[in-house]
């Protein structure tokens, strides 16, 4: 079994696996290019669901004609015993808000330990329709709740009904029955946390899996309760969903700021899931062989990348201006490997000279998707403990140096430039969500929330300087004496010293700042497809399209629901 420190060991020495630099992998702009791969969480739990065989079904079914009631799933992992309980309930049009702010949805469900009796569902239909506003105990450790599809739900139920199938045109148009509004999980709410999750509910120990467990357990109820709906409607022209139709189905979401202040949060952590990747495509490109097999499966790969762009909708100038790029990235790509390629190295540097940022990670993405030997084994890498330990024997002018190696970065923006400290993070009141405000806000600005790492580098760096040469043989710890509120910010250069990948390489202080970028990269990490901005804050996406369904575990499993397409009728 391959260990973490094994994985370190083929990153240095004579035979280091060519990673990508950290100055190129780690520019906002191309992170916020990354695309779904083998490791995205949500192909990784799949994945273990099916080769584990989890057992889920549905202990209780208590549905009206309607849809309105209760389900619950029980859930049998490899290592434990879970229930999914959903409560459906009626909701008017008006009241129907996929925003933070709402207070009632269509579906509201927890993920919960054990085994549930009525007793214990009774106190869950007190809270868990109440999201925000009610509370669980520990025994929950994922809450979320979702809307209808205005333009799917009704239509779909209207043709099971009357015998006919959904024009599967209009089901890619929107391609989900229902949409998440928000997924709470890590003690949120009386919830268990992460640490407990971690250590006593092994099958959902990785980042985010029980979040995404609950996301794909929504998409498989939305299938069922369309179809138990339009049975109940009319039972003698009733008839269920094709299965290619189900397949293709995935769940709607939407994001916004609030997972922007995430990955700068928690830079550990991210700077573990970009090593990963990297990890991965520095196997492909040095272990991966290549014959006509392996070019005949890429070819077909890009070409799959390129239908799934064009299939993909959206009203956004900027996105849709970026997937023409990706399409004519696509294009070039498969036209160089049909001349025939004999190595990753040279198919990559053709990309890096001929293709967009987006097309270039596109193109990592398959290359990863063609070795699962080589990269399925780091999905057990992702997590890692985010502590911040301040070394404070370490000699100040070593501080110095490592900020000038590993944030050089940082040090060659011009914070002085016009706009370069103008927009700052704060957290609304009111909406309860991250937001950006202008430094003209006097009384704003007091509330602002600490994601400017690269001005606070800088501040720290000239005020080291100036002690340094004062004092050039001091420890850090001196240094702090005199400028205590750099603590924080050289705790973290010092812990991010010790990463592959450092802190993500921006001015999120800029006012052309664009947390578009930030909101992609977690959701690629994530496994979502087909990006629809609404506005450079938030974006619309779709989560297990394509994936198959619980119907099929116990089947054989075929993990090829990368970048799914449109059924053909």
């Amino acid at each position: 079994m391959t260990t973490y420190a094994a994985i370190q060991n083929s990153l240095t020495g004579n035979n280091a696996l060519p990673l990508r630099p950290e100055n190129q992998v780690m520019d906002l702009e191309r992170l916020g290019s990354f695309h779904q791969s083998r490791l995205s969480f949500m192909r990784t739990l799949v994945r273990r669901v099916f080769k584990e065989r989890w057992k889920i079904s549905p202990s209780l079914f208590e549905l009206d004609n309607n849809g309105f009631g209760t389900v619950v799933y029980t859930v049998e992992a490899a290592n434990a015993t879970f229930s999914f309980v959903i409560f459906s309930d009626y909701l008017s049009d008006d009241e129907r808000n996929d925003r933070v702010i709402a207070t009632k949805w269509d579906l509201t469900m927890a993920l919960v330990e054990g085994n549930v009796d009525a007793q214990y569902i009774e106190k869950l239909r007190q809270n868990v329709p109440k999201q925000e506003a009610g509370r669980v105990d520990s025994r929950v450790f994922v809450l979320s709740r979702a809307n209808r599809s205005a333009r799917n739900f009704n239509y779909v139920i209207d043709n099971l009904s009357q015998g006919k199938q959904p024009d599967i045109n209009k089901i890619a148009n929107v391609g989900y029955l229902y949409r998440t509004t928000a997924v709470y999980g890590s003690g949120k709410l009386g919830m268990a946390d992460w640490e407990k999750v971690q250590a006593k509910h092994t099958d959902f120990a990785r980042p985010f899996a029980g979040e995404m467990f609950v996301c794909m357990m929504l998409r498989n109820f939305s299938l069922l309760q369309v179809e138990h709906i339009a049975k109940m409607r009319s039972p003698n022209t009733f008839i269920p969903l094709d299965y290619d139709i189900k397949r293709y189905i995935g769940i709607g979401n939407s994001t916004g700021l609030g997972m922007a202040p995430y990955l700068v949060n928690h830079p550990q952590l991210i700077s573990r899931w970009v090593e990963m990747r990297e990890l991965a495509l520095a196997r492909v490109r040095t272990l991966g062989a290549i014959d006509q097999r392996i070019i005949e499966q890429l070819l077909a790969l890009l070409a799959r990348c390129l239908a799934h762009t064009q299939e993909t909708i959206t009203e956004d100038e900027w996105q849709t201006k970026k997937n023409v790029k990706i399409i004519s990235d696509l294009q070039k790509l498969i036209a160089f490997s049909h001349a025939g390629i004999d190595s990753w190295n040279r198919l990559i540097t053709y990309s890096e000279q001929h293709c967009s940022l987006q097309g270039q990670e596109m193109l990592v993405s398959v290359m990863l998707e063609i070795y699962p030997e080589l990269v399925d084994e780091l999905e057990d890498f992702h997590c890692t403990d985010e502590l911040l330990d301040l070394d404070p024997l370490m000699p100040a002018n070593t501080l110095k140096q490592i900020i000038e190696q590993r944030y050089n970065w940082a040090l060659n923006i011009d914070f002085d430039a016009p706009g370069a400290k103008e927009t700052y993070w704060y957290r609304s009141e009111e909406k309860m969500e991250p937001r950006l405000g202008s430094v003209s806000d006097i009384e704003g600005k007091k509330k602002q929330m600490a994601l400017g790492v690269g001005y606070a580098v800088r501040k720290c760096y000239d005020q080291l300087c100036q002690y340094v040469n004062e004092h050039p043989t001091e420890t850090t710890a001196r240094f702090l004496v005199t400028f205590p509120k750099v603590r924080g910010i050289v705790r973290r250069i010092q812990c991010m010293n010790k990463c592959t990948y450092g802190d993500i390489q921006a001015n999120l202080l800029d006012q052309h700042v664009l947390p578009m970028h930030l909101l992609r990269c977690k959701l690629a990490f994530f496994g979502v497809s087909k990006f629809d901005p609404r506005s450079k804050l938030w974006v619309r996406n779709t989560m297990f399209q394509g994936a198959p369904l619980l119907e099929d575990i116990g089947n054989t499993f075929s993990d090829n629901w990368f970048m799914p397409l449109t059924p053909k009728r």
